[in-house]
């Protein structure tokens, strides 16, 4: 079993796969820190200096006790959280729609095949005509 599971572990497909995901995990922390650092600073900046992050819609206010510990934390909707993620979103689309599109301009173009034509070829009508000349003969 030993050796089986080292035959499996060491197919391309496995390994690819696993560089695959560490591409994407590694990835996914460089554009959250692009919407974060960088595009959400610019969104709020065109809305009035909104930071969605803090938009929540409470349901139960934090309960502190007198020597100003959180006894029970705040519930909240976190929607601007959200929009974050959705701008994210956007932004991952985007990128990867540019990367696709790139690609596909550096794939070499293939020629369409001929049509095939439609009915005899001449010199298959030719060939029809000879034969029904020497069946008369």
């Amino acid at each position: 079993m030993l050796k089986e599971f080292k035959n499996f572990i060491m197919t391309g497909n496995v390994i690819d796969l696993a560089v695959a995901v560490l591409l994407a995990g590694a990835t996914a922390l460089v554009v959250n820190g692009f919407v974060k650092l960088i595009m959400m600073p610019i969104v709020g900046h065109f809305t009035g200096g909104t930071d969605f992050s803090e938009f929540k819609v409470v349901l139960s206010e934090a309960v502190v006790a007198a020597d100003g510990t959180v006894e029970v934390a705040e519930n909240a909707i976190l929607y601007g959280e959200w929009i974050n993620t959705i701008i994210n979103l956007i932004i991952v689309g985007f990128v990867l729609f540019m990367i696709v599109r790139a690609y596909n301009k550096t794939k070499k173009k293939e020629e369409p095949a001929p049509a095939a034509p439609k009915g005899p070829t001449q010199e298959e009508l030719l060939v029809e005509i000879r034969d029904a000349i020497r069946a008369k003969n």
